[in-house]
């Protein structure tokens, strides 16, 4: 049986989150749409960030599961999560690298898409130590210290390389060189800081071949599958508007300084998800996680709708808050409901599976853009692309609750 953790384990354990949470919005929300605004057609803009990080994405999906997987029949004297942590980060720098100097869209991507494959290397295993070193009453505890670390990263990334980050720079060196920095010192906390038992070779009887590595009985494990699917379309709404803000505050408020602005608005959304993200994971041990699901749909879509009348900087500060509250209380309580559910044996290979929503997600909310523009240059001034973004997060978070329905109670 696991033992009980301290606070001090907590934040050790979840401390690579900052570095990762840092790195990834940092480039998806400010730096790639800046540096997109120098090399493609402005009227275009949606589209190719949209195709750029969808196509990324897509390789999220595939190697978070695997190395996950990887993971949990990894023999080594340091056990088997951070051995895949450490090599995916090492290689995190080589790209970081290109993704500096990139002198075009070709590097550019090069950059990118080589960062999904080290990124997610380290990223598979990483979610697999949470289950593995917390015991089961204290889910809700290590969800929202989680989640915490992952709010800390955004929080820093927002209000740090807004101002960092010069607009018309083609090569983002200063900001790229600090994700590099905060990266090495968050991956460097949970390897070192985190304790695994040796991992040890299972004989040739019990091991599993890699294909039955990945295989799930999805009848078995069906309300694990209903709760992914249920994160996905959560996440769907947030991901599409976290991607497209800085084109929407240029676009609809004329905001002099775009870059800042949007900084701004994803630091309000995160300070407000970090109140309810431990909050909820503190109320969620007590009250349930499935009630605190469905307080964060109705509050989550309610911060959708509210978008729809923002028209000033105060305003989108406002209604990002609600936003963020909605988007806290769901990702503690989604996680320790998956972290409930997933076998202790099989951690690395389900905990990674939930990826197919987060990068699903995020990928599916990249193919709005071209939608976006669509509506957009249909009715030039009237921004009916940016409209239907918000119409369509508060859709997707009413499917998320309807999904979650199917899950029925998690009795511990």
């Amino acid at each position: 049986m696991t033992k009980p953790r301290r606070l001090l384990d907590l934040l050790v354990l979840n401390a690579y989150w900052v570095g990762l949470s840092f790195m990834w919005n940092s480039l998806h929300v400010i730096i790639l749409p800046a540096v997109l605004l120098l090399l493609v057609p402005d009227s275009f803009k949606n589209t190719y960030l949209g195709l750029l990080t969808f196509s990324g994405l897509v390789i999220a999906m595939i190697v978070q599961p695997v190395s996950g997987a990887i993971s949990d029949q990894w023999v080594s004297p340091l056990g088997r999560r951070r051995p895949l942590i450490l090599l995916g980060t090492a290689f995190d720098f080589v790209f970081l690298a290109v993704l500096a100097w990139a002198g075009g869209l070709a590097w550019l991507a090069l950059g990118y898409f080589g960062l999904q494959v080290s990124s997610n290397l380290a990223h598979g295993p990483l979610q697999g130590l949470l289950p593995d070193q917390v015991p089961e009453d204290q889910l809700g505890r290590a969800s929202g210290f989680k989640n915490l670390m992952d709010m800390t990263g955004l929080v820093a990334s927002a209000l740090i390389v807004g101002r960092v980050l010069d607009p018309q720079a083609l090569h983002p060196i200063s900001a790229i060189g600090l994700v590099v920095a905060i990266l090495a010192v968050s991956a460097a906390v949970t390897i070192i800081g985190v304790h695994e038992q040796p991992s040890v070779r299972v004989d040739k009887a019990t091991k599993q071949s890699l294909f039955e590595a990945f295989r799930i009985d999805w009848h078995t494990h069906s309300r694990f599958a209903w709760l992914v699917a249920s994160r996905m379309f959560f996440l769907l709404a947030i991901y599409g508007i976290q991607v497209f803000a800085l084109y929407f505050l240029r676009d609809v408020l004329k905001a002099e300084n775009p870059v800042k602005l949007t900084g701004d608005l994803l630091a309000s959304i995160t300070l407000a998800l970090i109140f309810a993200a431990l909050a909820g994971g503190w109320l969620g041990d007590r009250l349930g996680h499935t009630r605190m699901s469905y307080l964060a749909c109705a509050v989550g879509g309610l911060g959708c709708l509210s978008m729809l009348l923002a028209r000033t900087p105060a305003a989108v500060l406002v209604f990002g808050t609600i936003l963020g509250v909605g988007i806290g209380l769901f990702l503690t309580a989604n996680w320790a409901l998956l972290n409930e559910l997933a076998p202790v044996a099989e951690a690395g290979k389900f905990m990674g599976l939930t990826n197919l929503a987060t990068a699903g997600a995020g990928a599916l909310g990249r193919l709005e853009g071209p939608f976006i523009d669509l509506l957009n240059n249909a009715r030039p001034g009237a921004w009916w692309g940016y409209s239907g973004l918000f119409l369509m997060g508060a859709v997707s978070i009413a499917v998320s609750a309807v999904l979650l329905a199917k899950v029925g109670k998690i009795h511990r």
